[in-house]
């Protein structure tokens, strides 16, 4: 299990900050918060960001994540 820290508005829509989901890659984690937490689904296709162990990624689908990972949900980051 990972630990996901769901930052700002994502969290209000999952019903808290902090959620554990089965994942072993990046969209393993993005399928579980679906599954398990309908109400972000609409944020999710809209597009979100990912922190894994403070490196953002946003469309890299088969990046690996390790169970004693930090892993924090955002909205997507854009700009340069």
């Amino acid at each position: 299990m990972v630990t996901v820290r769901l930052w700002g508005s994502l969290g209000d829509l999952a019903g808290k900050t902090e959620v554990e989901i089965p994942a072993t890659t990046l969209r393993e984690l993005l399928q579980g918060l679906e599954e398990t937490y309908p109400a972000l689904k609409p944020q999710l296709e809209r597009g979100v960001s990912v922190s894994i162990d403070g490196k953002i990624y946003n469309d890299s689908w088969s990046t690996p994540i390790r169970e004693d990972s930090e892993v924090v949900l955002l909205n997507r980051l854009v700009g340069g």
